[in-house]
């Protein structure tokens, strides 16, 4: 009884297998698209392939995770005893970001590779805003870019205002010589009245602060000293040796610029790496769920087939027995 019932209802779904590839045939439809859900509708060749493509990229992010840890370790110590380089310059000479003056350049710090969530994208969109909030008929602002990829989201529609773009500066491990060899060629092909060196502040592996950090030229620091402005305190101080308080003044800004890049330069890196272990993450966990829902897709998909395989082979044996 059992059995006469089960190749009856074997009979009944061949045959509407039968009539839907006819009537997906007239209509000039392949019965593979219009086949119910779960028979034969996908192969699982197709998702074995995309399981492996997805295991391999879980491997892939798993390693970026682990040396972005590694470099982090070992940028994060430097970067710390950096921050002991600028803040003298600042208890002197003071730090104002809202200072008007007519000749502005963003120093826009960015890294050169990707897969580090948004630190690029907030250092670009912070450096346009300065660039806004500066821009007047009588004010000129510049760019110098460091980094890939804040110089490729720049160029779009600033090119022109691109005074010097560097790249490639991670690779080599940093050091205070080469960032004062650059902080050296900077000041000599741009011409400022501020500096806004615009960077990532490190926090913690997922925290990040965008930060403007910004240097005044010497002529205004002396004319904002002398007309006792903000700066009015630096005459405060008394001068020792032969040098004249401009000479001061010159050999202070210089070295202040060195000494604020380089630490801009370690916390950006800091962030940068920070960031690309989030990023991976957060992108092996999500390879991780899709692994399973393909895993799922993959057995139900294969169960299908091994059902309709045996309700082809009843369907036929009850066909020959009449």
């Amino acid at each position: 009884m059992a059995m006469a019932s089960f190749r009856r209802e074997g009979q009944r779904l061949s045959s509407m297998l039968y009539s839907h590839s006819i009537n997906a045939l007239k209509s000039g439809v392949s019965s593979q698209e219009l086949a119910p859900v779960g028979a034969r509708s996908i192969s699982t060749q197709i998702v074995r392939n995309r399981m492996k493509s997805v295991k391999n990229i879980q491997k892939i992010t798993k390693a970026m995770k682990m040396v972005a840890a590694s470099k982090l370790r070992a940028i994060q110590t430097k970067a710390e005893k950096s921050r002991g380089l600028w803040q003298p310059f600042t208890a002197l000479l003071g730090d104002y970001p809202s200072i008007d003056v007519k000749k502005n350049v963003i120093v826009t710090i960015s890294s050169d590779k990707g897969l580090c969530g948004g630190i690029n994208s907030t250092s670009v969109k912070m450096s346009k805003g300065f660039r806004k909030l500066n821009s007047g008929p009588d004010k000129e602002v510049k760019y110098v870019v460091l980094g890939e990829k804040a110089k490729a989201q720049l160029v779009r529609d600033s090119k022109k205002d691109i005074e010097i773009s560097i790249t490639e500066l991670q690779k080599n491990p940093f050091n205070y010589t080469q960032v004062s060899v650059l902080a050296d060629d900077i000041l000599k092909n741009v011409e400022y009245d501020a500096l806004r060196i615009v960077f990532n502040k490190f926090h913690s592996v997922v925290s990040f602060v965008p930060t403007v950090t910004t240097v005044l030229s010497p002529e205004v620091v002396e004319r904002e000293s002398e007309t006792g402005g903000k700066l009015g305190d630096l005459d405060s101080y008394e001068i020792e040796g032969g040098e004249t308080k401009a000479e001061v003044l010159q050999n202070l800004t210089e070295f202040q610029f060195a000494c604020v890049l380089f630490n801009a330069c370690m916390e950006n890196a800091c962030s940068e790496q920070g960031a690309r272990m989030s990023a991976m993450d957060s992108s092996s966990r999500n390879a991780g769920e899709m692994l399973d829902r393909l895993t799922l897709t993959y057995n139900r998909t294969r169960q299908a087939s091994i059902t309709t395989e045996l309700i082809e082979i009843i369907s036929g044996a009850s066909a020959l027995t009449g």
